[in-house]
């Protein structure tokens, strides 16, 4: 099995309906979830030419999760079951 990071990406308001597919979808993953992460508010970008502030919008990251998958197909199948606003990044995290 390897570990995947998720990266939600787009920002609606929160409605009682979005919530409770999201709750289906925690339910859904069942045991492959790692960690079930946290949803994200606006951020900022720091670079060496200073900061930039990142209001929540289509394109802002909103959360995370940490999921088990046989392989990065299944990681990819996964995902596109998820509730997404825009869509969901999806990264292999390495073995250190």
């Amino acid at each position: 099995m390897s570990t995947f990071l998720f990266l939600y990406r787009g920002y609606v308001t929160p409605t009682p309906e979005i919530g409770r597919a999201w709750m289906e979808w925690f339910e859904s993953v069942g045991d492959r979830m790692v960690d079930s992460g946290n949803p994200l508010s606006g951020g900022a970008e720091v670079t060496p030419d200073g900061v930039t502030e990142l209001p929540l919008g289509p394109d802002s990251l909103t959360g995370y999760s940490v999921v088990r998958a046989a392989d990065r197909d299944e990681a990819l199948a996964l995902a596109a079951t998820n509730p997404m606003v825009t869509s969901v990044v999806v990264h292999e995290l390495a073995r250190m």
